[in-house]
C-alpha cells in the first residue's frame, strides 16, 4: 500500500473506516477460504491464502492520530 492510500485511508470518518476495515477482513476471510479450496498445498492455494492474509491486514497498519 502506498503512503497515499493509506493516508486516504486514515483520513476516513470513524464510521466508514470501521466499514472499511471489515469489508477488508471479510474479502481477507474469503480469499483465504478460497485458497484452501483450491488446494492449501498447491501454488493457486498458497498465492490465494498469501492474498487474503494481505488483505486482511491492510488496515490494521494505519495508525490514527
Amino acid at each position: 500500500m502506498t503512503e497515499l492510500s493509506a493516508f486516504r485511508l486514515a483520513e476516513l470518518s470513524p464510521r466508514r473506516y470501521r466499514w472499511a476495515d471489515r469489508a477488508t477482513k471479510l474479502a481477507g476471510v474469503g480469499l483465504i477460504a478460497a485458497g484452501l479450496d483450491a488446494g492449501g498445498g498447491t501454488p493457486e492455494g498458497v498465492a490465494f491464502a498469501a492474498l487474503g492474509v494481505a488483505l486482511g491486514l491492510a488496515t490494521v497498519l494505519i495508525e490514527k492520530q
